[in-house]
């Protein structure tokens, strides 16, 4: 009688080697299927150009793992200049100077080639917490980053300013690292989205 139960119980499943048999009342496990991840949830995969310095990688990867910023709008580029204006008057100033003078002086570097910056990190923080602290949670990390680098970067005094705005910047000598919200990119860097 109990070789019967038994074979009655078991037989609702054949057993394989290595594995117990269940009995006839435990339903089989369902297959598992590989979840797929939406398009817009993908991690944006980014070519780095072979010249980028070592401390914007460093800086990259690091931000990359934040769960602050939109990972998709994440950005390293090579600066762009800026579009050339009408040319200032070249007038030498004569006596005592005035307001409104039009010498307007000499610049930087008048030939440079990319602006004030040779690359730009541009990291957009997720919609909503704007205004929440994640822009200076995100500003925090990039300091912390830089200065606690091989060979760290010394920031400029006076670098600790708030976001204004849902913008803020860092300036890092060579490269800028710009934190800014959605509002924020959508108004001022709208022509490099395109």
């Amino acid at each position: 009688m109990q070789t019967v139960l038994r074979t009655i119980l078991l037989s609702s499943k054949p057993a394989t080697a290595g594995t117990t048999p269940s009995p006839w009342f435990v339903d089989p496990e369902p297959q598992l299927s590989q979840k797929h991840t939406p398009p817009h949830l993908t991690p944006k995969v980014q070519e780095f150009p072979p010249n980028l310095p070592g401390p914007i990688r460093q800086l990259y990867t690091k931000l990359s793992q934040s769960p602050l910023l939109e990972l998709s709008t994440l950005d390293v580029r090579e600066s762009v200049a800026p579009p050339p204006g009408l040319p200032l008057p070249k007038r030498a100033p004569r006596g005592r100077r005035r307001r409104g003078g039009t010498y307007a002086g000499e610049g930087i570097d008048e030939d440079a080639v990319g602006g004030l910056w040779n690359w730009v990190v541009i990291a957009q923080v997720k919609e909503g917490t704007e205004n929440r602290g994640s822009i200076a949670a995100v500003l925090r990390t990039v300091r912390k980053t830089l200065l606690t680098m091989d060979t760290p970067i010394c920031l400029p005094p006076g670098s600790k300013r708030r976001a204004h705005n849902g913008w803020a910047v860092v300036d890092a000598g060579d490269f800028a690292v710009h934190i800014l919200s959605r509002d924020a990119r959508q108004k001022y860097f709208e022509h490099l989205d395109q």
